[in-house]
């Protein structure tokens, strides 16, 4: 394997480092929803908590040569019975990193387990109308703008929009025919 190929898997409590390393890049924060200054230890718990059996998250890492680039995950998108079927996406991958195929790849692991292993029909997410490069990324794998949120969130003591996407599943199961 080369040293440029990307790896991706299931992130554990011995990656809150990592994590943090990348949440709290200021290159990586700002498009996200995280603040500045992540805490090692709350990440390490968060990411034990997602080990337990029965949760439905999936958080995935991104690697290239040696060194974690990127992480995504999957959160159910509410606890009503009637949304079961939605999961919320958020992805980040660092600097040094974009536009090398990190993103595709972190956002094709997504789409493959949502569509073939966790019985998701909608997938939702949301960005800043200023974030043309991750829009894109997006729109590749199907997602499309539903709406466009004003005000929605302060970044660096100024409003900005973002806009919600969603993409439903391509192919949704269907039961076999009776013989």
């Amino acid at each position: 394997m080369s040293a440029n190929a990307i790896t991706i898997r299931r992130a554990n409590p011995q990656d809150a480092a990592a994590f943090a390393r990348i949440m709290g890049d200021a290159e990586v924060y700002p498009g996200l929803l995280q603040l500045p200054y992540p805490s090692e230890e709350r990440l390490r718990v968060w990411l034990a908590d997602m080990q337990q059996a029965g949760q439905p998250d999936l958080l995935l890492l991104a690697e290239r040569g040696g060194n974690v680039v990127g992480s995504a995950g999957l959160h159910p998108a509410g606890n009503s019975l009637r949304r079961r079927h939605a999961m919320f996406l958020g992805l980040s991958v660092v600097r040094e990193a974009q536009r090398l195929g990190v993103g595709s790849a972190l956002m094709q692991a997504l789409c493959d387990y949502a569509d073939g292993w966790a019985h998701v029909l909608r997938l939702e997410l949301t960005v800043y109308v200023d974030n043309v490069a991750a829009i894109a990324l997006y729109r590749k794998f199907g997602f499309a703008v539903e709406g466009t949120h004003r005000a929605y969130a302060l970044r660096d003591g100024a409003y900005v929009d973002a806009h919600a996407m969603a993409r439903l599943h391509p192919r949704p199961p269907v039961l076999p025919s009776v013989a």
